[in-house]
């Protein structure tokens, strides 16, 4: 029986509106004029002006009292989306998922994507913005990825304000008994900054504090962002921000927020960054972009606020994981998932006939060049992805993001390797056509959900031991042949399991461009070893980290920053933001 979905009459820009190819995304951006949110909202999901909490015309956060994300209320079907090892040819995934709502919307159905809020870091760094690309969009694409509405200055904020208080605690006697020795809770800011990766403070007098060893990471690689990306609440994000472990005594007993008594203080400061954020696509359909926890370092995910929102509202709700379905999809399901009790009802895979050419070891400068045989070794790294969805129970639909170069024979190619392994491939124009380009996929995506839910299944169970859990991760999904834990790391997992926290998921963290730790090995390597350096402990967000290889909290600034293009012109206006 076919599923059945509320019918819009689309009212979307026709793509001879659009500039033509190759005019850079941010002036495609500034030619669609925004709706006002405020209308928005109340056309298509029916809310009164008083559920928004504007930031001025075209931006809005929704007051959670006015959606009822109650069990027994209805709820959309939600679709992931995630995407083949990321290379710097290119998946578009971001581009995909609001390419893909668009085209649900132009079908009729009623849909919202959610995304991450982009970081200053790699805005400014190596990515540049995320907002989408070309004819798919989310708008004011400028204020999203600069600043945005508030939410990452309100965790830096809490974050740097805890670093505070524990130091303070010290200075006026320590009467929690934390050993500066041990204290883990570092300080986080929202650029990239390798200089302040390990630093001593306190220095200058005993007036100036207790000198000790600390660091700067990246805010998006805080607990408190994945904190508000988990939390269902503010009872629940108040209860999660006490149970954060700051430090140790000189016995090893945990020191936690709750022992300091912040944790008000905390949830005070983010109790307007809790609310999910909604602004619209190029096509003026809704967006909601809130939280933005580093998918190698985190679980990569917008949060369940948005998410429970997006689907009290609407049919369809589509939503991304960050990079691979290695990294991404994986900890969507085994964390965000089992904390939650949301699931996917489909998964598409993104994937780019130049990405698939670059990963069978084609040099980028050569990716326009027709290549059947790269294109069929590269391939390996999109059935690797296919099968390890399909072991979470998912039946993925494969988006094949075109690009102008890409040839018929080569498309061809990619359905054929997709269908071997019992999924459809779809291409998609969304990046040239916006949703028009993407209905074909977005048909695709609802005739998968015809056949029924699946039945999604995690990769472990809670009561398997952390280290048997990052096994599982290591052999079943990036296909390891063994794992490695430092001395530290054995430790570290020994205590964490006496102190209780066993039963938490695993979150690698490790490069997003290989299933190995080496970012060099393209494909779809096996027998690897991955190596465990340490073992950090997020009590709050209710997950244990495992480091792997040489992955950095605080990413380092490239040879030829973003930065050095961004710039606002003679009307005021900003240049050079992608």
């Amino acid at each position: 029986m076919s599923l059945q979905y509320s019918k819009l009459t689309p009212d979307t820009p026709a793509p001879s509106e659009f500039p033509p190819p190759g005019t850079p995304d941010i002036e495609i951006a500034r030619s669609v004029q925004p709706q006002s949110i405020l209308l928005l909202a109340q056309q298509r999901f029916g809310l009164p002006a008083e559920s928004l909490v504007p930031f001025g015309h075209y931006k809005a956060k929704l007051d959670m009292a006015y959606v009822d994300t109650s069990d027994s209320a209805p709820r959309g079907k939600l679709v992931l989306v995630t995407a083949i090892t990321p290379t710097p040819a290119g998946e578009g995934k971001t581009t995909t998922s609001v390419g893909l709502n668009d085209g649900f919307n132009r079908l009729g159905v009623r849909s919202s994507v959610c995304l991450r809020e982009p970081s200053l870091g790699p805005c400014f760094g190596m990515k540049g913005g995320a907002a989408g690309g070309g004819r798919a969009q989310v708008i004011p694409m400028e204020d999203i990825n600069l600043h945005f509405n508030g939410d990452f200055h309100a965790i830096t904020s809490a974050h740097n304000l805890l670093a505070s208080l524990i130091d303070n605690h010290i200075h006026w006697g320590n009467e929690a008994g934390l050993d500066p020795r041990y204290i883990s809770w570092r300080r986080v800011m929202d650029i990239t900054d390798r200089s302040l990766r390990n630093m001593v403070c306190g220095l200058g007098g005993a007036a100036h504090g207790v000198p000790r060893e600390t660091g700067f990471d990246i805010t998006v690689s805080s607990e408190i962002m994945a904190i508000l990306c988990l939390a269902d609440g503010r009872a629940d994000l108040k209860q999660r921000l006490g149970n954060i472990i700051v430090g140790r005594r000189s016995d090893m007993s945990p020191v936690t927020v709750r022992d300091l008594g912040v944790e008000g203080s905390l949830t005070v400061l983010l109790k307007e960054a809790l609310q999910p954020n909604l602004v619209q696509s190029l096509e003026h359909n809704p967006v909601f972009i809130h939280g933005g926890p580093f998918a190698n370092i985190a679980h990569g995910c917008n949060s369940v606020t948005a998410t429970r929102a997006a689907l009290a509202l609407n049919d369809v709700v589509v939503t991304e994981a960050g990079f691979g379905a290695d990294l991404g999809a994986e900890k969507f399901i085994d964390i965000k998932c089992r904390h939650t009790g949301l699931r996917p009802d489909a998964a598409v895979v993104v994937c780019t006939i130049r990405a698939l050419k670059m990963q069978g070891g084609i040099p980028r400068s050569q990716l326009g060049i027709p290549d059947l045989a790269a294109l069929r070794k590269g391939a390996a790294n999109l059935e690797r992805h296919i099968r390890n969805l399909q072991q979470f129970g998912l039946t993925p639909v494969v988006c094949i993001n075109r690009f102008p170069d890409d040839t018929e024979e080569e498309m061809a190619l990619v359905q054929s390797i997709s269908e071997e392994l019992g999924v459809r491939a779809v291409p998609a124009d969304h990046w040239a056509t916006g949703g028009e380009g993407a209905t074909e996929l977005a048909q695709a995506v609802l005739d998968q959900m015809d056949e029924g839910k699946p039945e999604v299944k995690f990769l472990y169970e809670d009561s398997l031991p952390l280290a048997e859990k990052i096994r599982t991760i290591a052999t079943r999904i990036y296909h390891a042949g063994s794992v490695e834990f430092t001395t530290i790391a054995k430790r570290q997992l020994e205590e964490y399991e006496s102190l209780g926290f066993g039963h938490l998921p695993v979150c690698i963290a490790k490069t997003q461009y290989s299933f190995s730790v080496d970012s060099s090995v393209k494909g779809a390597p096996s027998g690897h070893m991955l190596p465990v350096r340490e073992v950090r402990l997020a009590a709050g967000a209710g997950f244990v980290v495992a480091v792997c290889g040489d992955i950095m909290t605080m990413p380092g600034l490239p040879r030829r920053p973003a930065a050095l293009d961004i710039a606002l012109d003679e009307n005021g206006l900003v240049v050079g933001l992608t």
